[in-house]
C-alpha cells in the first residue's frame, strides 16, 4: 500500500516538475521526491504489509 501511495506521490511530483508549476510556498518536487523516498523506505522496511504469520503451529 505504501508503495502505490509513494508512486502517486513520485507521479505528481513528475508533473509539477514537467509542467514547471510553482508550488513552493506550499510543496515543492523536491519535498514530494522525499516523501515519496520516505514511503518507499517504510514500504521495504515491512511497515504497512499487513499481518504476516510466523509460522504453522501443529
Amino acid at each position: 500500500m505504501l508503495a502505490i501511495a509513494a508512486a502517486v506521490v513520485f507521479f505528481i511530483a513528475f508533473i509539477l516538475h514537467a509542467t514547471e508549476t510553482s508550488t513552493e510556498l506550499i510543496f515543492g518536487t523536491t519535498s514530494l521526491t522525499l516523501v515519496g523516498f520516505i514511503l518507499v523506505a517504510l514500504h521495504l522496511g515491512g511497515v504497512g504489509s499487513g499481518w504476516q504469520t510466523r509460522g504453522r503451529r501443529r
